[in-house]
């Protein structure tokens, strides 16, 4: 970086540079000092079409929606139609009540209701998720599930109860969500290229949804947005994201009474931030500096878009990104841009590894593309990543490579060796090219690091393979269990909570929701919700002093800090 460029040209050169490498496709704004000083669009809208992408380009804002709908709640706190801290059944009475007399509204608001996350569901995206619903229908898809948690005992993100919300809004106001938001938001602040994403409505300027799949991109499959609803239906531009930026600091919408409530931190979620009434709060780093921002923010993503808009207020400066090709790094791109914002260092882009590997197994062979590998694994200018280079592995097998696809799922291993899906992904190819036994061996290995691996035991039992020693159940007693309970630090600011619930052990990290976590040995445990281990260390005095997390093919202690 020279010293003598401008943050409009350091800008341009970071965000660039992302579009370069393949990590960033979508539109860009950029306020200072309450002051647009930069916004651009970047790769394509449309691939079809080869339209850009562009400042007035519509992008679905997945859970970004979520402040507009507490917006709406409040402004009917403001006019007296709603109580925060009343019982949801007060305005929803065919809700359940023995969940809906408890919750209330504030409850919602704060993902601290305990209503189970509906998009978490089994196969959910699968059987759900192209099925059109009304609010009421859909409400009863999770309404009569047990709650996670008291509510008001602690944060677990849901978009359940943003859902419920939308019910509720249109309940009280006798309109539905979609029209709400058009009379009480849009229309006021003339954000005139925002609205619900109905599929059916044609659009001027609207953004297709893109995922990459090894190193191309595929159309995003369908989601019907009766689905998000209140959760996450929206569109906008980074225009009229700007305009709401503007309005949130003036009471045209809103009495300052209601927006100190707005804007309030409840509860401790994601890292370093609370939750307040639909956005996250907190400090935020600037650049590659130990300095931080007081920040307002979400992201969101949804089937083809990621988003992120971060306000920092006590300079009136604002980022967002809209991102149209699945999952860009915004978080990692919003830091960067606070740096140049704030003349601090910050870290450029890097390349995909994977993606660089797999242009040169297309073009000059397997060998070549390994060769190329170990030139670049561990260079600075490349960034390594393991889901990734599985990626372009099943897509190599997808074209009936599998000599080459072996190839790499072998490199996965020797750079991940504790990750249980690298050894699934290297049996599978295995047993395409009829080695069986090394297949057994490979498959038997996955599902000991990942007892919960079914599609392991399966293909093990396809193959011919006793597995009964491998589903059988460990016991550790209570006494035992009740020594890992506490917290332990992963990352500054990232903390892993184990509980126990009579003899089942429990965990959550910052942000997430509680998972159940089962025993592979007395100190040894693992998740069946994702390819995740725990391994729980003890020092000289016999004692609980950290956890180690294999996950992804990483391994990361932390520290017992309570």
């Amino acid at each position: 970086m020279s010293f003598a460029q401008t943050k409009v040209e350091q800008l341009e050169e970071l965000l660039s540079i992302y579009e370069e490498y393949g990590k960033f496709n979508g539109s860009v704004l950029v306020s200072d000092q309450g002051k647009v000083i930069y916004k651009k669009g970047f790769g394509m809208a449309n691939m079809e079409w080869d339209i850009p992408n562009q400042p007035n380009t519509k992008h679905r804002l997945g859970s970004i929606t979520k402040q507009f709908t507490a917006m709406l709640i409040l402004q009917l706190v403001a006019e007296g139609k709603l109580n925060l801290q009343a019982p949801i059944t007060t305005y929803l009475p065919d809700y359940p009540k023995a969940s809906g007399d408890i919750i209330t509204t504030h409850h919602l608001l704060t993902h601290t209701s305990g209503i189970p996350n509906y998009t978490a569901f089994p196969k959910f995206m699968e059987a759900e998720s192209r099925n059109p619903y009304t609010p009421e229908e859909f409400v009863k898809t999770f309404a009569d599930k047990d709650l996670d948690f008291t509510p008001g005992e602690k944060f677990s993100y849901s978009n359940s109860g943003y859902f419920l919300l939308g019910a509720l809004i249109e309940k009280l106001s006798g309109k539905s969500y979609e029209q709400m938001l058009q009379d009480k938001i849009y229309t006021p602040l003339n954000m005139k290229d925002t609205g619900y994403d109905n599929h059916g409505d044609i659009l001027k300027n609207r953004a297709s949804g893109y995922e990459k799949q090894g190193g191309v991109y595929v159309n995003s499959s369908y989601l019907d947005m009766s689905i998000p609803f209140a959760a996450g239906s929206m569109y906008s531009t980074v225009e009229d994201l700007y305009k709401w930026d503007q309005a949130l600091y003036t009471t045209s919408i809103l009495p300052k009474e209601y927006m100190t409530k707005y804007f309030k931190p409840y509860i401790s979620a994601f890292g370093n931030a609370d939750y307040a009434y639909g956005w996250g709060v907190g400090y935020a780093k600037i650049g590659k500096s130990t300095d931080s921002i007081y920040a307002i923010g979400h992201g969101g993503g949804i089937n083809g878009f990621n988003t992120n808009i971060s306000r920092t207020t006590s300079n009136n400066s604002l980022v967002v990104l809209l991102n149209n090709t699945g999952g860009a790094p915004l978080n990692e791109m919003t830091k960067a841009i606070r740096g140049i914002m704030h003349g601090k260092e910050y870290d450029m882009p890097r390349k995909s590894v994977a993606d660089a590997v797999l242009a040169v197994i297309e073009n000059k062979g397997i060998d070549a593309g390994i060769s190329h590998y170990n030139r670049i694994k561990d260079s600075e200018i490349y960034n390594l990543r393991e889901s990734e280079m599985n990626a372009i592995g099943y897509q190599l097998m997808g074209v009936h490579k599998v000599e080459e696809a072996n190839k790499v799922f072998q490199l996965i291993i020797e750079e991940f060796p504790t990750s249980s899906n690298a050894y699934d992904s290297f049996g599978e190819s295995l047993m395409k090219l009829g080695k069986n036994d090394l297949a057994i061996k490979n498959y038997r290995k996955s599902v000991v690091l990942n007892p919960n691996n079914q599609n392991g035991i399966d293909s093990l039992k396809k193959l011919g393979d006793d597995v009964s020693n491998l589903v059988k159940e460990v016991k550790v007693s209570n006494a035992i269990l009740e020594t890992y309970i506490g917290k332990y630090e992963l990352q500054p600011g990232f903390v892993l909570t184990v509980t126990r619930e009579g003899n089942q052990l429990k965990t959550q990290a910052t942000g997430q929701p509680v998972f159940d976590i089962f025993p592979k040995s007395e100190n040894e445990f693992y998740l069946k919700v994702v390819d995740a281990q725990l391994v729980f260390n003890v020092n000289d005095a016999s004692e609980i002093e950290s956890v180690t997390l294999f996950q992804g093919g990483r391994e990361i202690i932390g520290r017992r800090i309570d």
